[in-house]
């Protein structure tokens, strides 16, 4: 098989400008980690959160970079899948397809879970009512998405505006509360409580791969897709790092943290209006970041039945402009059933956490692999997919054992293989 395609075109007819795309790319990595991964830091590292915080930044510039420059040339449906059918073949783009479809959307009911967790503590309200708002977390971007695009990209225009607003309210009414001695010591638990923290924000920071799915939809993706990457690389940074800053500074990291570590920093400063505003964050997060996955997860899906690695019943709305509609209901059946099982075990987010995070080190193994054979050689965006798979490397020996879904997901996609050649041959 050619390990070269036709690169994309300067431009497409796509409706998806600057700002939306970049609202796309904000939603998708910004997302909940916000709700809780300051606390966990905190805990882990102390004040020296803060350096992880810079660190896992530092790391995500070359995989985002990569990324943007992939789905620059190559603009299609079945993003990473896409890249990797075209360098690598058939059957490791069923793996990474296989992989983000089935494994990467286990994050699903995470995070539906952790908006509902924050609206119930600011409410209130009886945790019993959790998983109610939950699922209506779940099916409002499912919904949304089957009018397609045009309605889900400018609600999410809208979402991630009013996220980002709220982030530097957050951080604006809290700041004057800081306290310098909460800084000392840097180091409580050494750098290996860094080296833990480092691990926690992967979760913060994982997110570039979905817009792939919807370059196709992009005007002139060489041009867009670079620039909203960039963006959302600012915009991301900053924000994670005032929370972390302003999360360190209020509480200090000797305590402990609950499970809404962002109503207790607001309560400090503004205890009145200050977890109402704590539950719009987790609103706007949760509907936010599942309005830009679920297109992604959509497109992907009909993506693998146009090529062959689904029923062919799902391909219908792959091609650029199209609803995938038939896709959406595969999705909204993952979604749910996870969400079911999550609830069978009541709500015990972690395991879904590491499935989720070991399934997408998984697909960005192969995708920077594939990178390094589509782009070319010595440029930028080659350079960038080169120290991103020395990375997921290490990515891939901290996941350990928690790849066990990716490769029970990994052995299904070869025997897919094995019964086509059968059946061709027959």
């Amino acid at each position: 098989m050619s390990t070269t395609a036709p690169p994309a075109t300067a431009a497409t007819g796509g409706r998806v400008g600057l700002v939306q795309a970049s609202a796309l790319y904000i939603a998708a990595v910004l997302g909940t980690g916000i709700l809780a991964l300051p606390g966990f830091a905190a805990d882990a590292a102390g004040p020296a959160s803060i350096v992880a915080v810079l660190a896992v930044l530092g790391l995500s510039i070359p995989l985002a970079g990569t990324f943007a420059a992939l789905a620059a040339r190559y603009p299609d449906a079945g993003g990473v899948a896409t890249f990797v059918r075209i360098a690598l073949g058939g059957t490791a783009a069923r793996m990474a397809g296989y992989w983000f479809l089935f494994g990467v959307q286990f994050g699903a009911p995470v995070v539906a879970t952790l908006g509902a967790e924050y609206l119930v503590a600011a409410l209130g309200a009886d945790r019993s009512v959790v998983w109610m708002i939950a699922l209506a977390f779940l099916a409002v971007p499912l919904a949304v998405n089957f009018f397609g695009l045009r309605v889900s990209g400018k609600l999410q225009l809208v979402l991630t505006g009013l996220l980002v607003v709220v982030v530097v309210g957050v951080v604006a009414v809290t700041a004057p509360a800081v306290e310098p001695a909460n800084f000392e010591p840097f180091l409580p638990n050494g750098w290996a409580g860094v080296g833990l923290a480092i691990s926690l924000f992967v979760w913060a920071f994982a997110g570039w791969e979905a817009v792939t799915h919807i370059a196709g939809e992009f005007r002139d993706p060489r041009r867009v897709i670079p620039l909203a990457t960039g963006i959302a690389i600012v915009v991301v940074g900053l924000a994670y790092l005032a929370l972390q800053i302003v999360t360190v500074g209020v509480l200090g990291s000797d305590n402990g943290f609950s499970q809404v570590p962002l109503i207790d920093l607001v309560t400090v400063t503004v205890p009145g209006v200050g977890p109402i505003v704590v539950a719009l964050i987790a609103a706007v997060v949760a509907v936010g970041v599942l309005n830009a996955y679920v297109p992604a997860f959509g497109n992907l899906a009909a993506s693998l039945g146009r090529d062959g690695h689904l029923p062919r019943w799902f391909a219908r709305g792959a091609e650029p402009g199209s609803v995938p509609r038939r896709a959406l209901v595969l999705v909204t059946v993952i979604e749910l059933g996870y969400f079911g099982i999550a609830l069978s075990q009541g709500l015990v987010l972690t395991p879904f956490i590491l499935i989720h995070t070991s399934s997408m080190v998984a697909v960005y193994a192969l995708g920077m692999v594939a990178a390094v054979r589509l782009l070319e050689r010595f440029t930028l965006g080659w350079w960038m997919a080169v120290v991103s798979v020395i990375l997921v490397a290490g990515l891939l020996v901290l996941a350990g054992g928690n790849l066990l879904v990716p490769a029970i997901l990994a052995v299904i996609a070869l025997l897919v293989t094995l019964v086509k050649r059968r059946a061709s041959r027959a």
